[in-house]
């Protein structure tokens, strides 16, 4: 049975479960918001950056890529862009106008503030701190949403493993630059999985591969992806998806999924 949003997940045994049925070949992380910096740095082994400033997409693409256990405060963020998303900083007057995209992503500067007005963004006020971690390394006790990254054909698997059972169809959009609205932002801000197309300085400062999508949901959500997905591979529908060639006579292969049971 899958968990519900009020049992605990193992997430270990989750990350396992993931790597087994889709072969990863990123390391699914947590993100926790804290409403104080002392509760973010009482993590073990957590990572503060020292005299250097990042994007949000490097200090996740830190615990992502290179496995590490990083905090953050708004201080240590490039800019309102990177700190607005996670509600670090107010989505006030000069966030809304976005001027500085103007001409650089966006046409005008009314496309610009459109484009702002379009984000989804973690409400500023209650949060002072970000933790991104590992999530089979259990430093994160709560963490808030999960982050899978995963090529086209393993994120259909996830999301089809997403729709097993209690279906219902699931809808995202896209922003275009600044995605990470469209993933972390909005799963932080709604509750609800997102889907993202990884944007320029996602895949520029924050290594992600040309191929990877980006699933951010909660890790009841994600449990419940996971046990979708043992029933789908026992169903003989699994990770890697075998090309069956454009020519061949379809009939033999739709038997094995379709046929009598």
């Amino acid at each position: 049975m899958s968990p519900t949003p009020d049992t605990a997940v193992d997430l270990p045994v989750l990350v396992d479960d993931l790597f087994r049925l889709l072969r990863l070949k990123t390391t699914p992380v947590g993100i926790q918001l804290f409403e104080t910096v002392e509760a973010m740095e009482a993590i073990p082994k957590i990572r503060r950056p020292r005299g250097t400033v990042h994007t949000t997409d490097q200090i996740v693409g830190q615990a992502a890529r290179l496995g590490f256990t990083v905090g953050v405060t708004a201080d240590d963020l490039v800019g309102q862009q990177c700190r607005a998303v996670i509600g670090l900083a107010p989505q006030d007057d000069a966030f809304q106008a976005g001027k500085a995209f103007a001409g650089v992503w966006f046409a005008t500067e009314a496309d610009a503030a459109a484009h702002q007005r379009a984000m989804t963004c973690v409400p500023h006020g209650r949060w002072c701190a970000m933790a991104v971690s590992p999530l089979a390394a259990g430093r994160l006790k709560q963490p808030d949403i999960a982050l899978v990254y995963a090529n086209p054909a393993q994120m259909i698997l996830l999301v089809n493993g997403l729709q097993w059972a209690g279906y219902r169809k699931l809808e995202w959009g896209a922003v275009g630059e600044s995605a990470c609205a469209d993933s972390w932002g909005r799963a932080l801000a709604t509750g609800e999985s997102s889907l993202a197309l990884p944007c320029f300085p996602e895949r520029r400062y924050g290594g992600v591969p040309d191929d990877e999508l980006l699933l951010a949901l909660k890790p009841a959500q994600l449990a419940k992806a996971v046990d979708g997905l043992k029933h789908l591979a026992a169903n003989g529908l699994r990770y890697p998806i075998p090309p069956y060639a454009v020519q061949n006579d379809v009939r033999a292969g739709m038997a094995a999924s379709y046929g009598p049971r």
